[in-house]
C-alpha cells in the first residue's frame, strides 16, 4: 500500500517562495542515493528528482507559499508551514493513506495534528524531527522542495540578475535588496517585507537619501 512523505524547503530566506513537496509511493520503489537534500549535491538531487517525477508509481504534491502570503500579518511561519504541508498532500493523497511529516514544531505530535485537519481528506499523519535522515519518502520529498525552491530562485535570476541564494546570510543577496530598492525606492515583488533584511534595506535607502541633502 503506498504510503507519503512530506518536507518543505526555504522557510528562512528574505527572498522567493516557501516550497512543500508530497511523495507518495511504496518506499522501495524509489530509487537509490536519497537523503535529506542538504546532504547532497545540486546535480544529485535534480538527478532524483527527475527520476522521481518520471517513475509511474510516485505521485508528487508541490505547494508554493509566495512572499506576499508570507507577509500576511494575520499568519505566521508555523502555521504557513502547516498549510504548505497540507497543500501538498491535499494534491495527491487518497483517503485512509498514513503517511510522515517532517516536525516544523517544537513539538511534532502537535504539528502533525494541525497538518492533518486541514488535508482535505482523511489521513493518519506522524511527525518526527529529522524524518528526512530517517524515511525514504521524506527525504524523496525534501529532495523535490529543494529543487523546487532553487527552480524559483533560477527563475528570479531570470528577471532581476544574479540575486544570490535568496537567504539574508548570503552578501549577494543583501547587496542585491540594497541595489533594487536604492533605484526603485522599494522592495522588489520576490522579497518578505516583514523580514529584518528586507526592513534593512529600506531603512538604508532611506538614511542615504536623507544624506544626500
Amino acid at each position: 500500500m503506498n504510503e507519503f512523505g512530506v518536507d518543505e524547503a526555504g522557510k528562512g530566506p528574505v527572498l522567493g517562495p516557501m516550497v512543500a513537496a508530497c511523495v507518495v509511493a511504496q518506499p522501495d520503489v524509489l530509487p537509490d542515493g536519497i537523503d535529506d537534500s542538504k546532504k547532497l549535491s545540486a546535480a544529485r538531487r535534480e538527478s532524483l528528482t527527475t527520476r522521481l517525477r518520471e517513475e509511474p508509481s510516485v505521485s508528487v504534491g508541490v505547494a508554493r507559499i509566495s512572499p506576499a502570503r508570507i507577509d500576511d500579518p494575520t499568519t505566521d511561519m508555523n502555521t504557513l508551514t502547516v498549510a504548505a504541508h497540507a497543500e501538498a498532500i491535499s494534491q495527491v493523497v487518497s483517503a485512509s493513506t498514513t503517511g510522515v511529516v517532517d516536525g516544523a514544531d517544537t513539538d511534532p505530535a502537535r504539528f502533525a495534528r494541525r497538518v492533518t485537519d486541514r488535508v482535505s481528506v482523511p489521513v493518519e499523519i506522524t511527525a518526527e524531527h529529522g524524518a528526512d535522515e530517517t524515511y525514504s519518502l521524506v527525504g524523496a520529498a525534501s529532495v523535490i522542495a529543494k529543487v523546487e525552491r532553487d527552480s524559483a530562485i533560477a527563475a528570479l535570476c531570470e528577471e532581476y540578475g544574479d540575486v544570490g541564494s535568496g537567504y539574508p546570510s548570503d552578501s549577494t543577496t543583501r547587496a542585491f535588496l540594497t541595489e533594487y530598492v536604492g533605484e526603485h525606492g522599494r522592495l522588489p515583488d520576490c522579497a518578505r517585507a516583514s523580514w529584518k533584511t528586507a526592513k534593512e534595506a529600506l531603512a538604508a535607502a532611506e538614511q542615504s537619501a536623507l544624506d544626500s541633502f
